[in-house]
């Protein structure tokens, strides 16, 4: 689920060339990422991203992260010294990152203006969605490219995914947690610690294999799954295919909205009182930007709003809590499987 806040165009070509200049002079004499100032192992680095080349020179030693996602895939490949801002929160950061993330500017809660951006003089950019990237968004790439700073979009929003409608895009093949494990081996990849990034990959995937261990996929078939992320007037209810999908498809449960492509279609609550879902996943946001964020403000609605408060989820206090990002293409989709995998379990939905 995409930031709401309203973005700050590139205002004029000055900005452009005085931002080229800082830049060019912030490279002048910088660090190539090794340590004896001879060039690194593997670099130039060229990857395809996003229907993109990217070449990222040297590894990155002033990076900015203009997503929360790919903050978190950078603070866990331990490479908070080299953020050199990052922006766009919808929750706290990631249990075990506190320490990493407290030694890290956070530029903006919301996306920042490209001004921001280029103040912190980044060598590297890098976001979860490829609207941050886009007009409409903090900038396009094609902008920050012509500085030459060099960006990078989570596969996980574009491999299977069209983003030209609108809103938060629709899926043209369902999500698999292979688009987030590249994510983290290009990333791992791109800074210079290829093995780092194998390291993480190996510790989520044993989650992954952990959180559904016992879980008899004939039982959980019977249990159906809503998932909502954000808004009571107008909720962003998960499609079939996106993170939720991911987390629905490997405890073998059913997405009550799995007859619909796009990532968070916004529908009605009648609609969702009809097809009366066994359990809810609710986001637990902290950010403030639509209403019924937090998981109190939206179990608060569902027991007061005469069309929800019916519903057997409801009525049976059947929800299961999720941070934003856990509910997004993240490795947090990872923590998302493992409190679904438990409420199911506790709900007796699951073995």
């Amino acid at each position: 689920m995409l930031s709401t806040a309203t973005p700050v165009p590139i205002r004029n070509a000055a900005l452009l060339a005085a931002g080229l200049l800082l830049l060019t002079a912030c490279g002048e004499g910088g660090s190539t990422g090794a340590a004896d100032g001879k060039k690194a192992d593997g670099f130039p680095l060229t990857l395809k991203n996003c229907g993109r080349t990217v070449t990222v020179k040297a590894p990155p030693q002033q990076a900015v992260s203009v997503d929360q996602g790919s903050t978190e895939i950078l603070l866990s490949l331990g490479l908070a010294d080299r953020i050199a801002g990052t922006a766009t929160w919808s929750d706290p950061v990631m249990k075990g990152l506190e320490k990493a993330n407290a030694g890290v500017e956070r530029i903006s809660e919301n996306r920042p203006s490209p001004e921001k951006v280029l103040d912190k003089e980044p060598d590297f950019l890098s976001a979860s969605f490829a609207s941050t990237l886009a007009k409409g968004g903090v900038a396009p790439r094609e902008q920050f490219e012509k500085l030459g700073v060099p960006t990078y979009i989570s596969p996980a929003d574009c491999v299977g995914k069209d983003n030209s409608g609108g809103g938060d895009g629709a899926r043209t093949a369902p999500l698999t947690m292979d688009s987030v494990y590249t994510e983290v081996r290009e990333l791992a990849q791109v800074f210079g610690v290829p093995e780092r990034g194998d390291a993480l990959v190996k510790k989520l995937r044993a989650r992954v294999d952990k959180a559904t261990d016992g879980i008899d996929a004939s039982d959980a078939s019977d249990a159906s799954l809503l998932y909502w992320f954000s808004d009571s007037k107008a909720p962003y209810l998960a499609g079939c295919c996106g993170a939720p999908g991911v987390i629905t498809k490997e405890l073998g449960a059913k997405n009550v909205f799995d007859d619909t492509q796009d990532e968070w279609p916004q529908i009605s609550w009648e609609t969702v009182a009809d097809r009366n879902p066994d359990v809810l996943v609710i986001g637990d946001l902290s950010r403030t930007t639509q209403t019924a964020e937090s998981a109190e403000k939206k179990i608060e609605f569902l027991e007061s709003n005469p069309v929800t408060k019916t519903m057997d989820a409801v009525k049976n206090r059947r929800y299961v809590l999720l941070s934003g990002q856990a509910m997004n293409p993240t490795i947090r989709t990872v923590e998302g499987l493992e409190r679904v995998a438990a409420g199911l379990r506790d709900f007796g939905l699951a073995g």
